[in-house]
């Protein structure tokens, strides 16, 4: 318990400098005076914008898996008539044109 006391206090401590550092000295660019250093707000819109891509990116591979289920479902199908074929058992399902 006292090791998250601690822990909590310096990273109070830490915030509460760069905010003094920020909004009183000037070591710290920031155009907006919200207390909040512009690069750690680029960093963070450059991070929701990184997340945005991946559950895109994420979103376009499960729509390939899901074809992929499908046609491997397809090929299994297809496996077996192959089977059948090799047994010279007639043909099911559609059958190819026939010439005249």
């Amino acid at each position: 318990m006292k090791t998250i006391l601690i822990i909590l206090l310096i990273l109070v401590v830490a915030a509460a400098g760069i905010f003094v550092a920020t909004k009183f000295f000037k070591k710290f660019k920031d155009q907006d005076n919200d207390g909040i250093p512009d690069a750690v707000e680029d960093a963070v819109e450059d991070g929701k914008e990184i997340i945005q891509d991946v559950k895109e990116r994420a979103k376009r591979v499960k729509e390939e898996l899901k074809d992929v289920k499908d046609a491997a479902k397809e090929v299994i199908n297809q496996a077996g008539d192959v089977v059948d074929a090799a047994k010279k058992k007639p043909r099911r399902g559609r059958k190819p044109n026939q010439s005249k």
